[in-house]
């Protein structure tokens, strides 16, 4: 690394004694950035409730309703290294504020829907609009709280939004579903984006754009957004295609040549899109990794246990959706401990430590019967993993930001969700696959269907549980951070006096 190009600065925090956090304005910030990465999140998971009453009311075929789910998280990981990057070049503000009017167009859009195409497409373009939103938030979150307990605190606060939501939306999606209908659980992110978007206005500042975009790299984010797409697109048809087909084979090695290209072209380019620089800040790339690798293992979890809690249990969509409410509780709390505990031991026996309680959770749920209850077979296990995954996500946020310059925050923040998405496309492919074949060499064997599915269900979260196991040895790899050190001078901190 060139040392003169990128010098080494004093702590951003010139007033170390000072917290942000003690004003009201430092409070409501915080409340409006989770509010955002909430949306975000929820948005991922609301819909697969509500998908049969959505073939129902529109005539969707089974193959294109897929698409209600995968459109969104396409979008949304094809878009997010270029979000997170034009964030900084625009302004994390006016990128906040864009994401929230394209996100909530889309929202209203999807409710209105009458056709298959209709939703299909309001749900790509709210895929973007969440590629905008998640790394303007998270970079502003950064850039805001200064202070190592204020950003401690402020991304433990964070990383509990990010795993909560993914349960609040089964609960709100069956609610919903079951109350006023499936196209409120669209309907919902308007009144919650125009909230956010007023908060927007209201209590960030107006940043000046922080370089011209006269030499942007136009084919830096063709190539990255075109091989991203690619990428994720062949994940989440690889379950359905097959692995060893000749289609799935042909769109990796395609998004595989797109993405050679693309670091060739920001190795050449003046003034590169994504300067590949912020990959030798210590703890990016290995947090990054680890995220992914996690999330490969433990988001695929919602999908089995809802299979199995709805077609093996019989639940209804509202009982579905109540029986994951512990698993919040579970996050806020380990949060909440861990953000204190990185000023004392860092954030690497955090995750280490959170990784192979969330891989023991996930083994217990992995043995689930086919005559199961919720008290003993369920709720241990879900427990333990968000005890766990708290710690998880908690320490990797922080790892992956912390000496990352104020320039670079929307790209640091654009890499991690990006390794979110990825994992989360590539364990699900991967988990399905092994569930389906198990299932279905059961059923050629004249096993009942109940038991075969409970079976399939059991595999995929046995598997999820040693790749969880696994991002523990991934971890080793992560800087032990314990404060926040920026690589270069950053801009002065916001004024957050109440």
């Amino acid at each position: 690394m060139n040392t003169e190009r990128y010098p080494r600065a004093a702590p951003l925090d010139p007033a170390p004694d000072t917290s942000s956090l003690s004003s009201r304005r430092g409070v409501a910030i915080l409340i409006l950035l989770s509010l955002v990465q909430f949306m975000d999140v929820l948005d991922a998971s609301i819909l697969n409730i509500a998908l049969p009453s959505i073939k129902n009311d529109l005539g969707f075929s089974q193959q294109s309703l897929q698409w209600v789910v995968n459109g969104y998280i396409l979008t949304y990981g094809g878009f997010l290294l270029l979000g997170g990057r034009v964030a900084d070049l625009l302004g994390r503000r006016r990128m906040l504020v864009i994401g929230l009017v394209v996100f909530a167009g889309s929202s209203l859009a999807g409710g209105l829907a009458d056709s298959e195409s209709l939703l299909v497409g309001a749900r790509f373009a709210q895929g973007i609009g969440a590629a905008m939103l998640s790394p303007a938030a998270l970079s502003s979150l950064t850039s805001t709280f200064r202070s190592t307990r204020d950003r401690n605190t402020a991304l433990g606060v964070w990383a509990a939004v990010s795993g909560i939501g993914g349960a609040a939306g089964v609960l709100f999606g069956g609610l919903l579903t079951e109350g006023p209908g499936w196209r409120w659980v669209l309907f919902i992110n308007v009144p919650f984006s125009a909230i956010a978007f007023l908060g927007a206005f209201a209590l960030l500042k107006r940043e000046r754009m922080p370089r011209r975009l006269a030499n942007f790299d136009a084919l830096g984010g063709f190539l990255v957004t075109g091989g991203m797409l690619l990428l994720v697109y062949a994940l989440v048809k690889a379950p359905d295609v097959g692995w060893g087909a000749t289609r799935t084979i042909a769109e990796l090695s395609g998004s595989a040549v797109i993405l050679v290209a693309f670091v060739v072209n920001e190795l050449r380019a003046r003034n590169p899109l994504v300067p590949l620089s912020i990959l030798r800040v210590k703890g990016v790339a290995a947090a990054d990794a680890t995220q992914m690798v996690a999330l490969a293992g433990f988001l695929p979890m919602f999908f089995f246990l809802t299979l199995y809690m709805q077609t093996v249990l019989h639940y209804s969509p509202i009982q579905t959706g109540t029986a994951y409410l512990p698993l919040t509780g579970g996050f806020i709390i380990a949060a909440s401990i861990s953000s204190q505990l990185f000023a004392r031991i860092g954030t690497k026996p955090v995750v280490v430590l959170g990784a192979a309680i969330a891989a023991a959770g996930l083994y217990w749920l992995s043995r689930i019967p086919v005559d199961g209850s919720y008290l003993p077979d369920i709720l241990p296990g879900l427990l333990i993993v968000s005890i766990g995954m708290g710690g998880v996500f908690t320490g990797l946020t922080t790892a992956a930001n912390a000496g990352v310059d104020q320039d670079k925050a929307g790209l640091a923040a654009g890499l991690l969700n990006t390794g979110q998405q990825l994992g989360t496309a590539l364990g699900l492919a991967i988990l399905s696959a092994l569930a389906t074949a198990r299932t279905t060499s059961l059923l050629d064997a004249g096993s009942g269907l109940a038991q075969a599915a409970t079976d399939g269900y059991q595999r995929a979260l046995l598997v999820g549980a040693g790749i969880v196991l696994a991002a523990t040895v991934v971890a080793l790899l992560t800087p032990n951070t314990r404060q926040v050190t920026p690589v270069v001078e950053a801009e002065p901190a916001l004024d957050l006096a109440a």
